[in-house]
């Protein structure tokens, strides 16, 4: 490997940096996802350099085709993590706001509370409140995801939300 193999890719690397960010940035979640995975972009350039550029012709093209494998491999991932209590945790940051001065001293309860009421939810319409809520998602992207019509997106959201309010009406 030659020193000037090396500075190629990381010179278009660096020539290409607020595009690929930008693109990371159109297809994912959350921007600390799109800086993840600028990041390993990098690392990946430092590994194909260290293997040898020589007989990559178009390195623009192998930029943008790593950048794309990327965010599949993301996206895959993202799928197949379990779903833990933190997606609860993250909508329920979202919805909550406090009234008044009183609500404060219960907030804890009423988080717990709120929780229950979603816990409760079917699996499709939580996830839907979840995607929407935490990761911002629009109803056809939510759609996408859970493999349901955007019509379904916006049923589920409505009756997440009604069940939501209900249930914490019960409490006050």
């Amino acid at each position: 490997m030659t020193a000037d193999s090396t500075s190629g890719l990381a010179q278009l690397f660096e020539e290409q940096h607020d595009t690929l960010n930008r693109y990371f940035l159109k297809r994912t979640a959350h921007p600390w996802d799109a800086q993840d995975l600028v990041q390993e972009l990098y690392l990946r350039l430092l590994r194909t350099d260290r293997s040898g550029t020589e007989s990559i012709e178009k390195p623009e093209a192998y930029l943008f085709t790593v950048a794309a494998n990327l965010v599949k491999e993301h996206a895959v991932r993202k799928q197949r993590s379990p779903r833990t209590g933190d997606e609860v945790n993250d909508v329920l940051e979202r919805l909550f706001t406090p009234c008044d001065a009183a609500a404060d001293v219960d907030r804890d309860l009423r988080r717990q509370r709120l929780a229950t009421v979603i816990a409760r939810l079917t699996p499709k319409c939580r996830a839907a409140l979840v995607l929407h809520y935490r990761d911002e998602l629009g109803y056809r992207d939510i759609g996408e995801r859970l493999n349901i019509s955007t019509h379904m997106v916006k049923k589920y959201l409505v009756k997440a939300l009604a069940v939501c309010r209900i249930g914490m009406a019960r409490y006050e």
